[in-house]
């Protein structure tokens, strides 16, 4: 028995479990692969405050022997089943069972890709997922942007200030964004929209040349050489195991508010798998702090309502 579980060992996760074992709770933190998530495969981050650049695996590495020094307990296990109900909540892992008091689900979300061979030799180099984090790497050069939703014209924008060139290539003819957003992005000079069209390859040597592109209708493919690909066909939560306990929307995300209660005593949500506009390390930060007080606050409530 614990007094947090923690659910997930990214920047959420983690900052979560120094939070709550500086508050002096227990701590243990499931993860059922290596610990520190998306950002981990980053080659430099450059806009967590007060830390001018660091590459996202001595980022995560920082944040792992924060939480171990304040003695949270890390476990790689996978979460197979739990039930959240109850004064204590119960968590089956392929390696046994646990049982908390509050438990902080901190599981985040996948970006989605393209689903093309060798995609993934080309992640942070040359394939980014985040035009705020990663847009200044591509300053002055030629990129890509894929999606037609407004993440994707939003991403299309800022990158025009900085890039280039930008290319915005959708699958379809007719977008998701706001018509607004849309009217900016045509304001643009130096953007080129490409509808009706899909990436079927990626090349270059070092890093990310250029890529292949198939029109939908005619079938014609063409070559667009670019420096980089910013992929922004969504992100996939993956809370399965939580669908019969908490609240999601209809996208998959938990739903909870800033102060990341969910609809179950003692149960928080923190992270990118939360339902939120923006989706940051900082604010995963955020989350993590926010939870694990939040978890606290309601072991103490707990505590007053037993005297």
């Amino acid at each position: 028995m614990v007094d947090l579980l923690i659910i997930g060992a990214g920047t959420a996760g983690l900052t979560a479990a120094i939070y709550g074992a500086r508050a002096g709770m227990s701590v243990k933190v499931i993860e059922n692969a290596i610990y520190g998530g998306q950002v981990i495969a980053s080659p430099s981050i450059e806009n967590y405050p007060g830390i001018p650049n660091v590459s996202g695996a001595d980022f995560i590495l920082n944040l792992y022997h924060h939480a171990k020094h304040f003695k949270a307990d890390l476990l790689y296990e996978t979460v197979l089943s739990v039930n959240l109900l109850g004064e204590i909540k119960e968590i089956e892992t392929s390696k046994g069972k646990h049982q908390a008091i509050t438990v902080i689900i901190a599981t985040g979300a996948k970006p989605r890709k393209l689903g093309i061979p060798e995609e993934n030799q080309w992640i942070g180099r040359g394939i980014a997922f985040c035009a705020t984090c990663d847009g200044a790497f591509y300053r002055g050069k030629d990129v890509a942007v894929i999606g037609g939703g407004n993440t994707a014209i939003s991403d299309a924008l800022l990158l025009a200030g900085i890039c280039s060139k930008v290319t915005l290539v959708h699958r379809s003819s007719t977008f998701k964004a706001e018509q607004i957003q849309l009217e900016r992005l045509q304001k643009k000079d130096n953007v080129q929209v490409i509808t009706d069209t899909v990436v079927k390859e990626l090349f270059g040597d070092s890093s990310l040349e250029g890529i292949r592109i198939e029109n939908n209708i005619t079938g014609k493919t063409s070559t667009l050489l670019v420096a980089g690909v910013f992929l922004a066909i969504g992100a996939i939560p993956d809370h399965s195991v939580f669908a019969p306990w908490v609240q999601l929307d209809s996208s998959g995300y938990v739903i909870a508010g800033e102060d990341c209660h969910t609809n179950l005593p003692g149960v928080f949500v923190a992270g990118d798998g939360r339902t939120k506009k923006v989706r940051q390390l900082v604010t995963a930060a955020a989350d993590g702090a926010v939870s694990a007080l939040a978890a606290k606050e309601y072991l103490e409530r707990k505590g007053d309502n037993t005297q």
